[in-house]
């Protein structure tokens, strides 16, 4: 069992980083299973098809845990697997084939190519114990002799005015005997740009002085000779220019500044930013960080304290300057964390800078409530535009009904409505069984026609006159008859709109049963019309009393305080032929024995009207 509890400890201590004493055969022994410690991802290697590839074993990573020497010196093997799919054991490698070759703590791999990527596992075991680890291989491919968009290898920073020199990354890796080599530099893929103040001098390239168009990536590619073979691998570096390092070093606090307060809401969350401009310093960390009342947060242990770990602003970076952020979060502020002292420091191996950030409370205001209050006053007006928009009839004749004034009891007129329609036509049909009856019999309106209520012997043109004035309402059924010159309804409607020119009371509604061009229209009827209401008959959608036809018109008629119940109004269609014939015969028959017997004062009557 001890074995077994060593060789853990030794995993943990490798997967932490730390040291720990050399393992020898003597301490690693145990008789179960080979311990499994995962794919070592810092490991992983990405090479391009048809170049040399490498893998190195990552129990060695650590010396103090193993070390290649101290194996060659116990019976502990080194052996090298592979696992072809995610579901199957690993396969042992074949190192007599003629790519692959084993040095060392190494694994070469010449040429690799696509069928090579996966997953490789280094195992280290003796009769008695086993350990293993894995690394990734991956091949990618590449267009050209180089990638423009290559991952790097090497990330490089490097002084302006400055020199340097550039090795190509695992260079000296290649220990194989006999083998010679050459190296071709390029930068930003281009190999012909290597001249003023940079030169290859053999294997490196040398940049006497840095300057910003150095920048950016360079790629050296290693070919060597090998067995009659050509090789080669390919490394990236990336090239960053930075500022010298001269001048002042001291992190710059840019927040919390001098004159600068932080407003903070009693009973809310609070967050201070801490600003602080970091100047370059070649591979050194450098250091952000709030404390209240003189203890950082850690040391608060207080849960409504909270501050993250600084990041760089989007844009800040410049030639290795940059401004870092580290906010400050406090939860619930209360008055009590006003009397604080919030201060915001920063330091590196140049100097310490700290400033402390001034906080003023203002009032809490209810954003919440005052959202919800504002979001039910806006549905509630939106309700009533919608209910409005739908029913603004019926909410001005409930008004009507309220407010309004019976007409009746201010003035002396007789008829509350007076309609004028063109004769011996659809017209008269729809006025006599349909319109009469409705005013009449469901609204109670009292209704004058013509046709009906005049007595005979007496004059068409004093009696139409008489009938108008005595109306408050002249109701124009608009037809393509009721236009045509020397007709009564051209003479009841020059009446009633010379009534209302004289400021009358009477007011002229119009109801166009059905369409009319507009240049059918008569000269008077097409002046008026932008003064007068127009209301359209639908049809069948128009006949039943609760349409909006007849709220229409309702609307327009005079108001009347009436208590009787509307009857549903039947359907126009149910009308025979014989029963309305018989009754326009019955209502026409003294009209037409009148007209022809009336005095020849309403032919001239009608032709003054049309001059």
């Amino acid at each position: 069992m001890m074995p077994l509890v060593v060789t853990l400890l030794c995993l943990c201590v490798l997967k932490m980083g730390g040291v720990s004493a050399s393992v020898t055969q003597a301490t690693v022994q145990s008789d179960g299973p080979c311990h499994d410690w995962g794919v070592w991802s810092e490991g992983s290697v990405r090479v391009y098809d048809g170049e040399v590839a490498w893998l190195y074993c990552p129990l060695f990573s650590h010396p103090t845990l193993y070390s290649y020497s101290q194996t060659q010196n116990s019976s502990l093997s080194l052996l090298w697997y592979r696992h072809t799919h995610p579901h199957e054991l690993e396969q042992p490698i074949n190192l007599k084939l003629r790519t692959l070759h084993k040095d060392r703590e190494y694994l070469w791999i010449q040429p690799a190519g696509a069928q090579d990527a996966g997953l490789y596992i280094c195992m280290l075991r003796n009769i008695s114990s086993c350990v293993k680890i894995g690394v990734e291989l991956e091949v990618v491919q590449r267009d050209g002799e180089c990638d423009p968009r290559a991952r790097p290898h090497l990330n490089m920073s490097i002084p302006l005015q400055s020199g340097q020199t550039l090795t190509c990354p695992d260079l000296n890796t290649l220990t194989l005997p006999n083998s010679t080599h050459s190296v071709t530099w390029y930068h930003l893929c281009r190999s012909d740009f290597f001249i003023g103040d940079r030169e290859v001098k053999g294997d490196v390239l040398v940049i006497y002085r840095m300057n910003v168009a150095y920048a950016g990536l360079h790629t050296c590619v290693v070919s060597y000779q090998m067995n009659g073979r050509t090789l080669q691998f390919t490394r990236v570096i990336n090239v960053t220019a930075v500022v010298p390092d001269i001048g002042s070093k001291v992190p710059n606090i840019l927040n919390p500044a001098r004159d600068q307060i932080y407003t903070v809401t009693l009973g809310d969350k609070a967050t201070l930013s801490c600003r602080v401009f970091l100047p370059h310093l070649y591979e050194e960390k450098q250091e952000i960080w709030w404390t209240v009342d003189n203890k950082t947060v850690e040391q608060l242990a207080d849960p409504r304290f909270s501050s993250p770990e600084a990041k760089t602003e989007p844009g800040s970076f410049y030639y290795g300057n940059e401004v870092k952020e580290r906010v400050l979060h406090v939860m619930d502020f209360s008055s009590d964390d006003l009397q604080r002292e919030f201060n915001c420091s920063a330091r590196n191996s140049h100097g310490f800078n700290t400033s402390r950030a001034v906080l003023k409370s203002q009032p809490y205001v209810p954003t919440l409530e005052l959202g919800c209050g504002l979001g039910v006053t806006l549905a509630l007006m939106l309700m009533m535009f919608v209910i409005y928009h739908v029913f603004w009839l019926e909410l001005l004749l409930l008004y009507r009904s309220w407010f309004g004034s019976d007409e009746r009891y201010t003035d002396d007129k007789q008829y509350d409505v007076y309609i004028s329609y063109a004769r011996n036509s659809e017209e008269e049909e729809f006025v006599l069984s349909t319109l009469r009856r409705v005013l009449e019999t469901e609204f109670g309106y009292s209704v004058c026609i013509f046709d009906r209520d005049s007595l005979p012997g007496g004059t068409i043109t004093d009696d139409t006159l008489r009938f108008v004035g005595q109306s408050r309402r002249l109701v124009v059924v608009v037809s393509p008859c009721s236009a045509v010159r020397g007709t009564q309804a051209l003479l009841e409607l020059q009446a009633g709109l010379t009534s209302m020119l004289q400021g009358g009371s009477l007011r002229v509604v119009l109801i166009q049963y059905k369409p009319v061009r507009w240049k059918s229209w008569v000269k008077e009827l097409r002046q008026a019309r932008l003064a007068l209401t127009l209301i359209r008959w639908q049809g069948d959608k128009s006949a039943p009393v609760s349409s909006r036809f007849w709220k229409q018109l309702q609307l327009e008629l005079p108001m009347k305080r009436t208590t009787d119940k509307h009857t549903p109004l039947p359907d126009i269609t149910q009308h025979t032929p014989h029963t309305t014939h018989t009754t326009h015969h019955t209502q026409h028959t003294p009209h037409t024995t009148h007209t022809e017997n009336t005095h020849p004062g309403k032919d001239r009557l009608i032709e003054s009207y049309s001059l």
